[in-house]
């Protein structure tokens, strides 16, 4: 461990009661749909400022907006995973429907990344098992980390993964068991029919709104997404503690609302029934027991660089 990335515990050993684990771990559907309607709303009215610059004026001078509508859009990634631990809502149903919602716009099926999921946290830093790690990225030059760091590889690389589900009709990763692949199959080609019926309308209608709303800002928003899912585990140890394994970022307000809370990465890999809306009780509860402690996004994509960098050289 490094003295950059690691900083003394607290030794408050403070678990939480059964008692106090069920009082967080509460769902509201109020509170979700809240979030939900609020980053979806920031959404709408960022593309239809998009729309209207780029008609009146030209694309060139909408570009800053796509800039923005980028983050807004590539951190719908974080409404996906709250749904996909099913803790958004309290509703079933809701959390089904934002996360399909959600996942079709970041272009990540959804059941496939439940799955993807799942394994993540049972396998939270094993470099055999974690699906993070076995399709991460291994930079040697700091050329590949840059574009690692853009997060154009990854999008890539599952668009393409889900066009082989569909073609093929066979799944081979190993993180989906045999008795989902039937599902896998049918959601890639649910999703590849629908992107090809949005591109055919486009093209009926000779109509560059998709593109300059949605398909350029979610390529953009990948350049603040990726930095910011290493900041998760990077240089963390390779235990099976969350204590340990994981990554908790000290933030600012803006940053954790988008992020839907899931700065306190340690407290939602510690306890991960807790839903996001009660993820800064829990910091409250556990602060002094994370290791692993980043001082903003900037300062933490710098030692996550440095991290990659090292093995790079190790390699």
């Amino acid at each position: 461990m490094s003295d950059a990335t690691v900083s003394e515990p607290g030794h408050r050993v403070k678990p939480l009661t059964p008692a106090k684990l069920r009082e967080l771990s509460v769902r509201s559907n109020l509170k979700g749909a809240v979030r939900s309607l609020g980053h979806y709303g920031v959404i709408a009215l960022g593309g239809t400022l998009i729309w209207k610059v780029s008609s009146t004026y030209g694309v060139p001078w909408a570009l800053p907006l796509m800039v923005v509508q980028g983050y807004f859009v590539a951190f719908l990634f974080m409404a996906v995973h709250e749904t996909a631990h099913k803790t958004a809502f309290a509703s079933r149903g809701l959390n089904l429907a934002v996360g399909y919602l959600s996942a079709f716009i970041i272009g990540l099926p959804y059941e496939y990344y439940c799955l993807f999921h799942w394994d993540h946290h049972r396998y939270a830093q094993d470099p055999d098992k974690d699906p993070e790690l076995v399709v991460g990225v291994k930079p040697t030059s700091d050329t590949q980390l840059a574009i690692a760091y853009s997060g154009l590889l990854q999008v890539a690389g599952r668009l393409w993964l889900m066009l082989g589900h569909a073609v093929t009709g066979k799944v081979t990763v190993p993180w989906i068991p045999a008795n989902k692949c039937a599902t896998i199959v049918l959601e890639a080609r649910a999703y590849l029919a629908l992107y090809i019926v949005l591109l055919a309308l486009s093209l009926w209608f000779s109509s560059a709104l998709l593109l300059w709303v949605w398909i350029v800002p979610l390529l953009i928003g990948q350049f603040f997404l990726r930095p910011y899912l290493y900041a998760e585990h990077t240089g963390c140890e390779r235990t099976r503690s969350a204590f340990h394994n994981t990554r908790t970022t000290y933030t600012g307000a803006i940053v954790k609302w988008f992020a839907w809370n899931m700065p306190y990465h340690v407290e939602h890999h510690a306890y991960p029934s807790i839903p996001f809306h009660a993820l800064p009780k829990l910091n409250d509860i556990v602060d002094g027991e994370i290791i692993y402690r980043g001082r903003g996004y900037i300062g933490t994509t710098r030692e996550t660089w440095a991290w990659f960098r090292k093995q790079g050289r190790e390699a």
